[in-house]
């Protein structure tokens, strides 16, 4: 008898503890210090920060995530922005992370825009990396802040599309992504291993998400690395308009680069992060 309670007591704390361990990203940890904590941009993995953490790891604690539906990441149910938002609220509450400085590329940046305005006194730093609080106005000139249904005829023609055709999308798109041609072949495997469903509805998720006004309530410390393709004065009046209710904010524009700005110019990227950090 005690045996068979023995069992069964296991076999409910397995189960149990591997239900509330499952959350909707992958971390890696690296190096000693105050904690960094590094989000990658759509259909990315971690790896795009390991010329960055193999710098900034030497002085501080780097939390490397990779999100659900990307890389070998098992993809979630719907909805997985804000499934994600909720897990790392938990993770950083559990591991004490709330002085963190947050570092965020494309909708990483975002998502760490979306952790600041709902936790205002959590983080130590913010670093953007050429990213907005409203990806939507981009796409949708007369944009009202109308919502986009998951189930929409561009979401159905992506879902329908062939591996083929999917993989050829991404090739060409990472061509205006970044100007390193090394980095392009990078992203592009990235991508075109994203979980079909995540990568339509995800997208989805990002475009529904305006944060410009929630910005006002960010007290942290936030600094913006932004690309200056297609062009400086196109690219400053978005980010002026799109950050103007954001209290404290410092931009600061990389010359020559596209979207990804520590692929574009590394040098420049690290230094900035280096200043900022110390």
């Amino acid at each position: 008898m005690k045996t068979s309670i023995f069992i069964l007591l296991f076999v409910t704390n397995f189960f149990t503890a591997n239900l509330f361990s499952q959350t909707s990203f992958s971390v890696e940890i690296k190096g000693k210090g105050n904690p960094i904590l590094l989000f990658p941009g759509f259909g990315c993995t971690g790896q795009v920060w390991d010329e960055t953490v193999a710098q900034v790891s030497k002085t501080h604690k780097c939390y490397i995530f990779t999100f659900a539906g990307f890389g070998n990441v098992k993809p979630i149910e719907k909805p997985w922005f804000a499934t994600i938002k909720t897990d790392l609220e938990k993770y950083i509450i559990e591991n004490k992370l709330k002085k963190s400085t947050l570092i965020g590329h494309s909708i990483g940046g975002t998502l760490s825009l979306w952790l600041a305005s709902s936790n205002p006194e959590w983080f130590k730093n913010i670093i953007i990396v050429d990213a907005l609080p409203a990806t939507a106005v981009l796409m949708f000139p007369n944009y009202k802040g109308d919502k986009i249904a998951y189930d929409n005829p561009q979401s159905k023609n992506m879902l329908e599309m062939s591996d083929e055709a999917f993989q050829s999308m991404n090739n060409q798109t990472v061509q205006y992504m970044s100007n390193n041609k090394d980095k392009q072949k990078l992203i592009a495997s990235m991508m075109n291993q994203t979980d079909r469903k995540t990568y339509v509805y995800g997208y989805v998720d990002m475009l529904n998400l305006d944060l410009r006004s929630d910005i006002a309530k960010i007290k942290t410390p936030v600094t913006i690395l932004a690309a200056t393709n297609p062009s400086l004065e196109i690219v400053t009046k978005t980010y002026k308009d799109q950050y103007k209710t954001l209290p404290t904010v410092n931009i600061l524009y990389a010359e020559n680069s596209a979207h990804f700005v520590m692929f574009d110019q590394p040098e420049w990227f690290l230094k900035q992060i280096a200043q900022i950090l110390n």
